[in-house]
């Protein structure tokens, strides 16, 4: 943290749509408001993007990937450059983005928070920037007298819709496997946390991006992301965000064009404790798993499965180690927990809380809002858990912990895999038998052994069931992007 110094109010530089390389107003001139969660005080208002707007960038981004166009004829490896320019700006940037974002969304000014999503950001885009000319299809060996090959050609133009836990992680994650593969993007960030994708934008251009390539348009859900699902020209439609949320883009992109798309959603994640571990440093693990980001993530490990002989020592620990989680101003460096994103998130944190109580789980720590001003909800445990319960069911998005009892592997692969979720499950233990066994029967994208939520960018992510289509990240995450073209050529042979 020395090398870092937080800006506890950065000036807000950016407050306009992005279309075409230029910052402008909406063609309604409506403008929403941000707030800063800590203290609910507002920020900023923001232009508010709508149909129109939508239109407007889809236009540009149209032009932008004509054939013949300036971006169309780049050199793959000139698209590699660029998007590793825009990581060497987002580097050369890095406290004053990451207290953007602090600012923004709550998160704390840390290697576990703010600053290390930007390095994970820049990393992102780093290793697409080394994929850009190394997008290739194969020669075949067709029957006859032919021979094939295969081209895999960038989709179009890319909707991508983005949540607000992750501002620019999942900017990153849209933006730069898109260009890589030579696409355009049309982006919304979340209308709660806008302002390091319009930063971002910003780097985009100063890295000389061609006009269109990226256009962020910052608005709600019903309105700027309905446009984008909804839109004929638009090709492709990326979303992180909730099932329900999910299922309506679905649906929207299959009406409206059958648009390719990919959906990483929500989760309800298992995390297995068997009774040969470390039970300290399990503890650790496991509340880390559901608490990281103030629990406001998508494959939290909010199921902790803990084996009957070590489930009392094992709440206790969880216990006092809530206890030990400092919560408060996300600027601080000690501070561990900031708030939540919004009031309406707090309330249905606390709702759920509520429904543990009356449904019959202890609450070992918490349960309850912390303080009176900004979004904060004290870190929570619950231990005599059962699967019926709405918290064992729902997802929470909060930092609450639900801790369940079980007996051996055939009861808790059946007990974790009994949901309509897949995103991410940890198994804990020192057999490799057990955790392979594991790691083989659980219906997840993503399984940890020995450790809980470990992303890295050369690594698919993604979900099973209603936890999504598709994977981001590593090479799985360009197939998304690529259409696939077959290609025969018949062989003459001239006589002699």
């Amino acid at each position: 943290m020395a090398n870092f110094k937080p800006i506890r109010n950065p000036e807000i530089k950016y407050t306009q749509l992005f279309i075409n390389n230029e910052f402008v107003n909406s063609v309604s001139g409506k403008t929403f408001p941000v707030f800063n969660p800590a203290t609910g005080q507002k920020i900023a208002d923001i232009q508010e993007a709508d149909k129109e707007d939508v239109d407007k960038a889809v236009k540009a981004a149209a032009d932008a990937f004509a054939l013949g166009s300036k971006y169309r004829t780049l050199d793959a490896s000139v698209r590699g450059q660029l998007l590793n320019k825009v990581a060497d700006l987002i580097e050369r940037d890095v406290n004053y983005i990451a207290s953007l974002e602090t600012l923004d969304n709550g998160k704390a000014f840390s290697l576990g928070g703010s600053i290390g999503d930007v390095y994970f950001s820049v990393n992102v885009f780093r290793y697409y920037a080394g994929w850009a000319d190394k997008i290739c299809g194969k020669t075949l060996p067709a029957d006859g007298k032919y021979f094939a090959y295969t081209r895999h050609e960038p989709v179009g133009i890319c909707g991508q819709i983005i949540p607000w836990n992750y501002p620019l992680v999942m900017a990153a994650w849209k933006i730069a496997p898109a260009v890589a593969a030579g696409n355009v993007v049309v982006l919304k960030p979340a209308e709660q946390t806008p302002l390091t994708a319009l930063y971002l934008a910003s780097l985009i251009k100063e890295a000389g991006f061609p006009p269109g390539v990226v256009n962020i348009v910052p608005g709600y859900g019903p309105t700027a992301g309905a446009a984008i699902s909804n839109h004929p020209d638009i090709n492709k439609v990326a979303f992180t965000g909730s099932t329900e949320i999910g299922q309506i883009i679905l649906q929207a992109a299959g009406s409206s064009n059958i648009k390719r798309t990919t959906l990483e959603l929500g989760g309800k994640s298992p995390c297995v404790i068997f009774d040969d571990v470390d039970v300290d440093e399990a503890v650790k693990e496991a509340q880390e798993a559901c608490m990281t980001n103030m629990g406001q993530c998508c494959v939290a490990g909010t199921r902790t499965f803990v084996h009957e002989s070590i489930y009392d020592e094992f709440v206790s620990k969880s216990k006092e180690l809530a206890k030990a989680r400092t919560i408060g101003d996300p600027f601080e460096p000690t501070t561990v927990n900031g708030p939540q994103i919004d009031a309406e998130q707090l309330n249905k944190i606390l709702d759920l809380i509520e429904s543990g109580k009356k449904e019959g789980a202890t609450v070992e720590f918490g349960g309850e809002r912390h303080g009176d001003q900004g979004f904060y909800v004290t870190p929570t445990v619950f231990s005599n858990v059962t699967d019926e319960m709405r918290i064992a069911k729902e997802e929470i998005f909060g930092p609450v912990q639900q801790i369940l009892k079980f007996k051996d592997m055939d009861e808790v692969i059946k007990r974790c895999n009994n949901t309509t979720y897949g995103l991410g499950a940890a198994v804990f233990t020192k057999d490799i038998n057990k955790a392979l066994t594991f790691a083989h029967s659980v219906q997840a994208g993503t399984v940890w052994i020995n450790s809980y939520n470990h992303v890295a960018p050369q690594v698919p992510f993604g979900g099973f069931k209603k936890s999504g289509l598709g994977r981001e990240l590593g090479d799985y995450g360009l197939q998304n992007y690529v259409e696939v073209k077959s290609v025969f050529v018949k062989v003459t042979e001239k006589n002699s």
